[in-house]
């Protein structure tokens, strides 16, 4: 083949590679997307804790070594008696000690707000805010803070689609990686071998050690999509039926404002005793007469909230919600958002998760640059070729 005619087929080539370049710069905004959700979901998983340290007001700071944590009775007493007037509808003790109590009252002007109360002194240390840095990083790392129309928002249809490509990367990387294994015991990161053979090994590095965390978070992930597009066709999974009112002649009647309810202390004890492996975590006030005390907490199963309805004027428990009452999808649906965020345990446990997102990120941001200086060497090797091709072109058309 002479000169002339292998200029089509060189310049056929060309263009092939040209076209394939351009993919993969394409592709970059893609990278940098999943990197920004695994970023800011990681900030979100530790944003409680930010505001421990920004805010004092939120802090349990226990005035002495032998002070005791205030029962739910001497909490409410503390709250009315601080706010006349105001009318408490539920208290909560978070899963981490360092934190106040939530105490989310109505005041007389119908207006709702979250008091942080000291849980052993009962002082109110501070108002609550809906939109707070915690608000704003969940919503940013969940939606993207897109506004959701009804119950659905398209940022939270594609920031929950990523989990697609990051369960396909979780089982292509294992598949590639044989007997990935072995770097648990023989880790390689070469330092002085360039830019791009050490982004290469951090990237396999960060992948296998961070295997089950990105699992997790796939599947979770992957779960979210699925409960969003049930829940933009109207598809529910709920089993929880028609909400348990108090019956009629259990309502004491008589014209006194005073209604005699028994002691939120007494619910909580009343529930403990009947389901010893219920630890109340909090206790929701009756909206009306007809209405239960609502005692909820964690039980043998960590990942769910179980709840007990309390007669409060009789002290019975009439009703409860367990795990064993839950079906299997609803075990599933309601499990995946605390193993997405690690937020059922101790303060070690978020720690952990924050260790491992901060290693995800990093390796999205190392597979990136792994892409970025690969595509890069791809594209001056391209616009070279193509000026030999036109030097040679030149050349030859000088030549005739």
């Amino acid at each position: 083949m002479d000169a002339i005619s292998a200029r089509p087929v060189k310049k056929k080539k060309t263009t092939a590679r040209l076209w394939l370049i351009i993919h993969s710069w394409l592709a970059l905004p893609l990278w940098a997307l999943v990197f920004f959700i695994c970023l800011t979901g990681t900030i979100a998983t530790v944003s409680q804790e930010i505001l421990w340290v920004l805010k004092p007001e939120i802090r349990a700071n226990r005035p002495s070594a032998e002070a005791p944590p205030l029962g739910y009775d001497a909490v409410l007493s503390a709250v009315e008696k601080a706010d006349p007037g105001v009318k408490v509808d539920f208290i909560s003790r978070p899963v981490k000690t360092i934190y106040a109590l939530e105490v989310f009252v109505t005041a007389r002007d119908g207006q709702s707000s979250t008091l942080y109360v000291n849980p052993y002194t009962g002082a109110i240390q501070g108002t609550g805010q809906t939109y707070d840095f915690r608000f704003f990083m969940r919503a940013l790392h969940g939606w993207l803070l897109v506004p959701f129309n009804g119950l659905t928002s398209w940022g939270w249809f594609l920031v929950s689609s990523l989990s697609i490509p990051m369960l396909g990367s979780l089982v292509t990387g294992i598949l590639v990686y044989k007997k990935f294994w072995r770097a648990y015991l023989h880790p390689r990161l070469r330092l002085r071998s360039g830019a791009r053979i050490f982004w290469g090994d951090f990237h396999r590095l960060a992948g296998i050690w961070s295997l089950p965390f990105i699992a997790i978070m796939a599947t979770t992930a992957g779960w979210f999509l699925i409960q969003h597009i049930l829940t933009y066709n109207n598809i529910t999974v709920s089993t929880v039926g028609i909400p348990q009112t108090i019956a009629r002649e259990d309502v004491p009647s008589g014209t006194g404002t005073t209604v005699p309810w028994i002691s939120l202390d007494k619910a909580a004890s009343l529930v403990h005793q009947e389901f010893p492996d219920l630890d109340p975590a909090y206790v929701q006030m009756p909206v009306n007469a007809y209405n239960h005390i609502v005692v909820g907490g964690r039980g043998n199963y960590p990942l769910i909230f179980e709840t007990a309805n309390v007669n409060p004027y009789n002290g019975k428990v009439e009703s409860t919600r367990r795990v064993s009452d839950r079906s299997v999808v609803e075990l599933v649906t309601e499990s995946m958002r605390p193993l997405h965020t690690g937020d059922f345990a101790g303060i070690w446990l978020k720690l952990l998760y924050f260790l491992f997102g901060l290693l995800l990120s990093a390796l999205v941001f190392s597979g990136m640059m792994v892409w970025t200086k690969r595509t890069a060497q791809a594209t001056k090797s391209l616009i070279r070729d193509i000026r030999e091709v036109r030097t040679s072109t030149a050349a030859l058309e000088d030549g005739q």
